[in-house]
């Protein structure tokens, strides 16, 4: 195959990955988004492997058939709720394919035309500093990250004396270590810079709380596009520079966005350790025994079937209990009884961005029907019913009235202005981030306990009858 026909056929993958992230950005379009990205992913594989640098024919395809089969393993048996553990597994293995491009090319660079050993480009070896650097930074951070989300480790922010000091020391060291590499061709200080960066993806991982994870999951996405971006610049590969940086930029910027809608700062996400403390986590979560009201299934349908409007909070309960077509066919039911029902998804509902809408939409949840916090949060002074399915970090008004809270500063969505609150909950424990939630103790709340799923059919059976 020609170099030109070949950047033509990369250039139409680039295309293809451009129109997926677009099609990605709405729950309407992001089928068609993944198409796009699978079509672009086929095109660049295939050109690749018609590449004349590309012999090793049995290798390849050996590699080809056992990530694929993990692959389609994976896809088929995976649950919802442990899609972002597997965004995180993703994106440790991008960073770990950065570093071990990066060892390669300096272990035989001539196999990379990047010049023999000892004579290797400066321009070269930066590129090569670079990518091990965010690559094994994320792909450590990443491992965190998954361990945490899988209760491996403690969701709460593991903070030390000292942190961001040490953090700020091996961030300085980390430079000088990629300048003396990059004059030196140094194999010592090439695999110095790599433990360093190991470490510091781990602290800066470690400090960040529960209630913070799907920023860190974006974060995390963005560093993976940087990395392989990087490995780019090693393979002299457009397509991976060009897709990594689309991964990179977008990461980044649905970051941003995030942390604006959370009231964060970008540069807290980067240096680590912006949840709060453990101790004030703690404090929150051990609070003394309170009066609540509890009701049944059959107080929820009268409630609800004698309401005018109802708003829908979604959180990660409903994702554990696999509860959204139970929830898509009780609100069925209500709307056919004349209640207004609707949908109000926080940003950072769930586990990773976009978490909540990726479940109402296998439910066929009509999109129209699901807002955002800033589109609907102020309806709730006007409306009959909040029903909150597990969703206790971003309904919980200490974001806006407790200092010492690991998620003060946080919008949440005001559920505590409806008329009556409905919570299902497995039980009165707070949420992912250890805060206690004071709306479960207001007198227009009623606790509704057991499985989610389980309780939203007992709603259906009861509205029925």
């Amino acid at each position: 195959m020609s170099e030109n026909f070949s950047a033509l056929l990369y250039l139409a993958a680039s295309v293809c990955f451009i129109l997926s992230l677009q099609g990605l950005s709405s729950a309407k379009t992001s089928t068609r988004g993944l198409y796009f990205g699978m079509v672009g992913m086929g095109i660049a594989i295939g050109t690749t492997l018609l590449s004349p640098e590309v012999t090793a024919f049995a290798l390849t395809f050996v590699a080809l058939i056992i990530g694929g089969t993990i692959g389609t393993v994976i896809a088929r048996k995976i649950q919802m709720t442990a899609l972002p553990q597997l965004v995180a597994a993703f994106h440790s293995l991008v960073g770990l394919a950065a570093v071990s491009v990066a060892a390669a090319a300096l272990i035989e660079p001539h196999s990379f035309h990047i010049g023999q050993i000892g004579s290797i480009a400066v321009g070269s070896l930066i590129e090569m500093g670079l990518g091990v650097a965010i690559g094994a930074i994320t792909f450590t951070g990443s491992v965190v990250a998954f361990a945490k989300l899988q209760g491996l480790v403690s969701g709460n922010p593991l903070i030390f004396k000292g942190q961001h000091l040490l953090n700020a020391l091996l961030g300085i060291v980390l430079v000088v270590l990629i300048i003396m590499f990059s004059l030196s061709e140094s194999h010592t200080l090439f695999w110095s810079l790599t433990i360093i960066s190991f470490v510091l993806g781990v602290l800066l991982i470690l400090p960040i709380g529960g209630a913070d994870m799907p920023v860190v999951i974006s974060m995390l996405n963005s560093y993976s596009g940087w990395a392989a971006a990087g490995i780019g610049f090693t393979l002299a590969n457009n397509l991976l520079i060009v897709v990594g940086a689309l991964v990179g930029a977008s990461g980044a910027i649905l970051s941003y966005i995030m942390c604006k809608g959370m009231n964060r700062s970008i540069f807290n996400i980067i240096l680590g350790g912006f949840g709060g403390g453990s101790d004030a986590a703690a404090a929150n979560g051990s609070g003394q025994q309170r009066p609540y009201k509890s009701g049944s299934a059959e107080d929820a349908a009268f409630i609800m079937k004698n309401a005018k409007s109802v708003i829908i909070v979604p959180g990660y309960g409903m994702a554990v209990a696999q509860a959204q077509h139970a929830l898509r066919e009780m609100s069925d039911i209500l709307e056919q009884e004349g209640v207004e029902v609707r949908y109000a998804i926080h940003p950072v509902a769930g586990r990773m961005p976009g978490h909540m809408n990726v479940l109402l939409a296998e439910a066929n949840v009509p999109y129209e029907n699901v807002l955002e916090l800033d589109d609907i949060n102020r309806d709730f002074k006007t409306t009959d019913v909040a029903v909150v399915i597990g969703a206790n970090d971003v309904t919980n008004p200490a974001a806006k009235t407790d200092p010492q809270s690991p998620i003060f500063g946080m919008p949440i969505l005001d559920v505590e202005d409806a008329k009556t609150v409905l919570f299902i909950k497995r039980s009165m424990s707070p949420g992912y981030a250890g805060v206690d939630n004071d709306v479960f103790y207001n007198d227009n709340t009623m606790m509704l306990f057991g499985d989610a799923k389980k309780m939203c059919e007992e709603i259906i059976k009861a509205i029925e009858e």
